[in-house]
Protein backbone atom coordinates (compact mmCIF):
# COMPACT_ATOMS: atom_id res chain seq x y z
CA UNK A 1 0.00 0.00 0.00
CA UNK A 2 1.67 3.25 -1.10
CA UNK A 3 2.08 5.93 1.48
CA UNK A 4 1.67 9.50 0.28
CA UNK A 5 3.33 12.42 1.88
CA UNK A 6 1.27 14.57 4.25
CA UNK A 7 1.71 17.51 1.92
CA UNK A 8 0.13 15.65 -1.03
CA UNK A 9 -3.32 15.60 0.54
CA UNK A 10 -3.04 19.28 1.42
CA UNK A 11 -1.98 20.18 -2.13
CA UNK A 12 -4.88 18.15 -3.52
CA UNK A 13 -7.39 19.95 -1.29
CA UNK A 14 -5.88 23.33 -2.16
CA UNK A 15 -6.07 22.52 -5.88
CA UNK A 16 -9.75 21.60 -5.58
CA UNK A 17 -10.45 24.81 -3.65
CA UNK A 18 -8.65 27.01 -6.17
CA UNK A 19 -10.37 25.41 -9.16
CA UNK A 20 -13.74 26.11 -7.58
CA UNK A 21 -12.83 29.78 -7.14
CA UNK A 22 -11.92 30.30 -10.78
CA UNK A 23 -14.59 32.24 -12.59
CA UNK A 24 -16.46 30.27 -15.18
CA UNK A 25 -15.81 31.27 -18.76
CA UNK A 26 -18.19 33.97 -19.87
CA UNK A 27 -20.13 32.93 -22.95
CA UNK A 28 -19.51 35.11 -25.93
CA UNK A 29 -22.25 37.65 -26.42
CA UNK A 30 -24.54 36.71 -29.26
CA UNK A 31 -25.89 39.49 -31.47
CA UNK A 32 -29.43 40.54 -30.58
CA UNK A 33 -31.05 38.98 -33.68
CA UNK A 34 -29.52 35.60 -32.79
CA UNK A 35 -30.73 35.93 -29.19
CA UNK A 36 -34.25 36.76 -30.40
CA UNK A 37 -34.27 33.80 -32.82
CA UNK A 38 -33.19 31.44 -30.05
CA UNK A 39 -35.84 32.77 -27.67
CA UNK A 40 -38.54 32.63 -30.35
CA UNK A 41 -37.62 29.03 -31.21
CA UNK A 42 -38.25 27.95 -27.62
CA UNK A 43 -41.42 30.05 -27.34
CA UNK A 44 -42.76 28.56 -30.59
CA UNK A 45 -42.24 25.06 -29.22
CA UNK A 46 -43.86 26.08 -25.91
CA UNK A 47 -46.93 27.42 -27.66
CA UNK A 48 -47.13 24.25 -29.77
CA UNK A 49 -46.91 22.13 -26.60
CA UNK A 50 -49.82 24.00 -25.08
CA UNK A 51 -52.47 22.60 -27.44
CA UNK A 52 -52.20 18.95 -26.34
CA UNK A 53 -51.70 20.04 -22.73
CA UNK A 54 -54.81 22.20 -22.86
CA UNK A 55 -56.82 19.27 -24.23
CA UNK A 56 -55.44 16.94 -21.55
CA UNK A 57 -56.32 19.35 -18.74
CA UNK A 58 -59.81 19.83 -20.18
CA UNK A 59 -60.22 16.03 -20.37
CA UNK A 60 -59.42 15.82 -16.66
CA UNK A 61 -62.44 18.04 -16.02
CA UNK A 62 -64.99 16.09 -18.06
CA UNK A 63 -67.83 14.42 -16.14
CA UNK A 64 -67.47 10.73 -15.45
CA UNK A 65 -64.41 8.56 -15.03
CA UNK A 66 -61.15 9.79 -16.55
CA UNK A 67 -59.27 7.37 -18.79
CA UNK A 68 -55.71 6.24 -18.34
CA UNK A 69 -54.86 7.80 -21.71
CA UNK A 70 -55.58 11.21 -20.20
CA UNK A 71 -53.04 10.49 -17.47
CA UNK A 72 -50.45 9.56 -20.11
CA UNK A 73 -51.26 12.71 -22.08
CA UNK A 74 -50.82 14.81 -18.96
CA UNK A 75 -47.53 13.08 -18.22
CA UNK A 76 -46.30 13.82 -21.75
CA UNK A 77 -47.39 17.45 -21.45
CA UNK A 78 -45.73 17.88 -18.07
CA UNK A 79 -42.51 16.38 -19.38
CA UNK A 80 -42.60 18.65 -22.44
CA UNK A 81 -43.02 21.74 -20.26
CA UNK A 82 -40.16 20.63 -18.02
CA UNK A 83 -37.83 20.20 -20.99
CA UNK A 84 -38.89 23.51 -22.51
CA UNK A 85 -38.28 25.27 -19.21
CA UNK A 86 -34.77 23.82 -19.10
CA UNK A 87 -34.08 24.90 -22.68
CA UNK A 88 -35.38 28.37 -21.89
CA UNK A 89 -33.16 28.63 -18.81
CA UNK A 90 -30.08 27.62 -20.83
CA UNK A 91 -30.44 30.37 -23.42
CA UNK A 92 -27.43 32.71 -23.33
CA UNK A 93 -29.41 35.95 -23.37
CA UNK A 94 -27.69 39.19 -22.42
CA UNK A 95 -30.01 41.98 -23.54
CA UNK A 96 -31.95 43.14 -20.46
CA UNK A 97 -35.36 43.15 -22.16
CA UNK A 98 -34.81 39.64 -23.51
CA UNK A 99 -33.66 38.41 -20.09
CA UNK A 100 -36.86 39.85 -18.64
CA UNK A 101 -38.93 38.15 -21.36
CA UNK A 102 -37.08 34.89 -20.67
CA UNK A 103 -37.91 35.09 -16.96
CA UNK A 104 -41.58 35.88 -17.60
CA UNK A 105 -41.88 33.04 -20.13
CA UNK A 106 -40.29 30.72 -17.56
CA UNK A 107 -42.91 31.66 -14.98
CA UNK A 108 -45.68 31.02 -17.51
CA UNK A 109 -44.21 27.60 -18.37
CA UNK A 110 -43.96 26.81 -14.66
CA UNK A 111 -47.66 27.64 -14.33
CA UNK A 112 -48.57 25.41 -17.29
CA UNK A 113 -46.68 22.50 -15.75
CA UNK A 114 -48.26 23.16 -12.35
CA UNK A 115 -51.75 23.26 -13.89
CA UNK A 116 -51.21 19.92 -15.64
CA UNK A 117 -49.94 18.40 -12.38
CA UNK A 118 -52.90 19.73 -10.36
CA UNK A 119 -55.44 18.52 -12.93
CA UNK A 120 -54.01 15.00 -12.73
CA UNK A 121 -54.14 15.17 -8.94
CA UNK A 122 -57.81 16.15 -9.07
CA UNK A 123 -58.75 13.59 -11.74
CA UNK A 124 -56.96 10.66 -10.12
CA UNK A 125 -57.33 11.42 -6.42
CA UNK A 126 -57.02 8.54 -3.98
CA UNK A 127 -59.73 9.86 -1.66
CA UNK A 128 -62.51 11.35 -3.80
CA UNK A 129 -65.03 13.59 -2.11
CA UNK A 130 -67.65 16.10 -3.24
CA UNK A 131 -65.34 19.11 -2.94
CA UNK A 132 -62.59 17.50 -5.02
CA UNK A 133 -65.09 16.41 -7.66
CA UNK A 134 -66.56 19.92 -7.85
CA UNK A 135 -63.09 21.38 -8.34
CA UNK A 136 -62.26 18.76 -10.99
CA UNK A 137 -65.40 19.55 -12.97
CA UNK A 138 -64.34 23.19 -13.19
CA UNK A 139 -61.17 22.30 -15.15
CA UNK A 140 -61.48 23.44 -18.74
CA UNK A 141 -57.90 23.98 -19.95
CA UNK A 142 -54.72 25.84 -19.12
CA UNK A 143 -56.43 29.22 -18.85
CA UNK A 144 -55.21 32.80 -19.14
CA UNK A 145 -51.47 32.18 -18.51
CA UNK A 146 -51.40 30.01 -21.65
CA UNK A 147 -52.93 32.90 -23.58
CA UNK A 148 -50.33 35.21 -22.02
CA UNK A 149 -47.51 32.99 -23.31
CA UNK A 150 -48.97 33.07 -26.83
CA UNK A 151 -49.30 36.85 -26.66
CA UNK A 152 -45.72 37.15 -25.39
CA UNK A 153 -44.46 35.10 -28.31
CA UNK A 154 -46.55 37.07 -30.82
CA UNK A 155 -45.44 40.41 -29.37
CA UNK A 156 -41.78 39.42 -29.57
CA UNK A 157 -42.28 38.32 -33.20
CA UNK A 158 -43.88 41.61 -34.21
CA UNK A 159 -41.38 43.77 -32.31
CA UNK A 160 -38.45 42.03 -33.92
CA UNK A 161 -40.05 41.88 -37.37
CA UNK A 162 -39.78 38.11 -37.53
CA UNK A 163 -42.07 36.27 -39.96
Amino acid sequence: MPVSSPGAALRHRAFRFVTRLRPRPVPSRLPRPAQVRALLAVLDKAVAAQQPADAAVASCGEPGPVSGQVARDCGDASSAFLHLRARLRELPLTDPDLVQTQAYAGRLLDYDQWMVHQSVNLAFTVHPDARTEAARLQLNGLGRPADDLRRLRDTLKTEEGAP
